[in-house]
């Protein structure tokens, strides 16, 4: 082949290109090298944050599909009971929400929470008006959503603390964005402490009313949500003057709310 024929020119080698891969780094949880007291405490922070919302986030999401077994509550009422030398038989029944009397649920709303469907797991106007009452030094008074009320019962022990108020306003914004409000109330309906060792409305319409959740009617729904939160002080069987007129004030609420239509989108 002689010098001047022509050669096809070589291809230039075309870049490799690089398929995309996304794999999280878990460096910062490796013990730095550094003896360093500063280098040693932030790691240890970084390595207990990371275990703390992982776990935390994990338990929401499968507490968001399975039944709620006992809570912290339960197991203090009973250790309570066993301390005390008295009864420490558990009253508990999960029922899921669509085998719960809608009446019940409208009664705990219109007692306890009547923003609930609205607001996202906190009512500022509610909180900023107890705050307030509770500077003039008068009985503390609470101002907890249901999604709060749930929040801490089933996640957090019982008590005051500003610890336990900042976890518990964290698990609130969890099951607000992770279960939904239908399944936060079907909580709620399932674990609230209702009476002596009784929890969840399948046991108390057993133990006080015997029949079903599913069964219970507009009084009953009432007289149950009228003696919350103080299931302990306040008697269903034995209503005094204080229960019958908080009865009828929480039926009054319901039909105002326009009965049980006002959870329906929930």
């Amino acid at each position: 082949m002689s010098k001047n024929q022509y050669r096809p020119a070589k291809s230039s080698p075309q870049p490799v290109k690089k398929r995309f891969s996304w794999k999280p780094s878990l460096n910062f949880l490796q013990k730095p090298q550094s003896r360093n007291w500063k280098d040693l405490g932030i790691f240890w922070l970084k390595k207990i944050a990371f275990y703390f919302f992982s776990s935390t986030f994990i338990m929401v999401l499968l507490l968001r599909f399975i039944p709620i077994l006992i809570t912290p509550t339960m197991i203090s009422r009973k250790m309570e009971a066993i301390g005390d030398g008295k009864e420490s038989e558990l009253y508990y029944d999960w029922k899921s929400y669509d085998k719960i009397s809608k009446e019940v649920g409208l009664a705990v709303v219109a007692s306890e929470d009547q923003l609930y469907p609205e607001h996202f797991g906190l009512d500022f106007g509610s909180m900023w008006n107890a705050f307030s009452y509770n500077l003039k030094g008068k009985k503390i008074r609470g101002a907890s959503t249901i999604s709060q009320q749930v929040a801490k019962n089933v996640f957090l022990w019982q008590g005051r603390s500003y610890i336990r108020k900042v976890l518990e306003l964290y698990f609130t914004v969890l099951i607000e964005i992770f279960w939904g409000k239908e399944r936060i109330l079907e909580v709620y309906l399932n674990v609230a402490e209702m009476g002596n060792m009784t929890f969840g409305v399948e046991a108390t319409a057993n133990r006080y009313f015997n029949k079903t959740a599913a069964k219970l009617n507009r009084n009953e729904s009432a007289r149950i949500a009228s003696i919350l939160p103080s299931p302990r002080k306040y008697s269903i069987v034995n209503p005094g003057p204080y229960v019958q007129k908080r009865t009828n004030q929480v039926m009054r609420q319901m039909r105002a709310l326009g009965g049980t239509a006002y959870l329906s989108h929930l």
